[in-house]
């Protein structure tokens, strides 16, 4: 079985992606080794506001979180994107985002359909595009909404189990899980490449 259980339409009652503690721990531990590279990005301009909006929306627009969709379309309405450009990248249509940043975007939906494991081929392909540093703040910004996405969702599951009506796709365990996790995951995943190093 793969590591996410079933597709954001297994269900008719909870039509968004839902991922399990192993996968989130993944995510955690993908997402705090890029954290260095997108800071740089930002600090050189290599990924804008705006840009990295998109690629947040694009990743969202997959997993179906709303808390996070709400969230990153008033940043980007602040970083100057327009209504409608918002709208038609969260239906998953980029036709008016920057040529340029349309390989990053496609990208970013093939990353989260397939839970954070993208063909190596396909990430090849980025790096030939873009470089090997952009590449890296690109596959960070899609490692940190892949993160939000799977969290809220998890706390959207649980809400309606705790009005008695579960999704049933994650276990009451599972959900919690990953609700609970970056407060246990992100410490150790610190303190276990912190060891990493110094041994390294």
């Amino acid at each position: 079985m793969s590591d996410i259980l079933r597709d954001h339409h297994a269900s008719p009652k909870f039509m968004k992606r839902l991922y399990t503690p192993r996968d989130f721990y993944r995510f955690m531990n993908d997402m705090l080794s890029n954290v260095k590279d997108m800071r740089g990005a930002r600090r050189k301009n290599l990924i804008t506001i705006q840009f990295g909006e998109r690629i947040m929306l694009a990743v969202t627009e997959v997993n179906g979180c709303r808390y996070c969709s709400y969230f990153h379309t008033q940043v980007a309405l602040k970083a100057g994107m327009q209504g409608a450009e918002i709208r038609e990248t969260l239906s998953g249509d980029f036709s008016q985002a920057p040529a340029d940043e349309l390989p990053a975007l496609y990208f970013a939906q093939h990353y989260a359909e397939n839970a954070g494991k993208p063909e190596p081929e396909i990430v090849n392909q980025i790096i030939a595009i873009y470089g090997n540093e952009k590449s890296r703040a690109i596959i960070g910004y899609i490692r940190a909404i892949m993160i939000g996405n799977a969290w809220g969702n998890a706390f959207d599951s649980m809400r309606l189990r705790l009005k008695g009506q579960p999704a049933n796709i994650l276990t009451a365990g599972q959900e919690l899980g990953v609700i609970f996790g970056p407060f246990v995951m992100a410490p150790f995943i610190l303190i276990k490449n912190l060891l990493k190093a110094k041994t390294g």
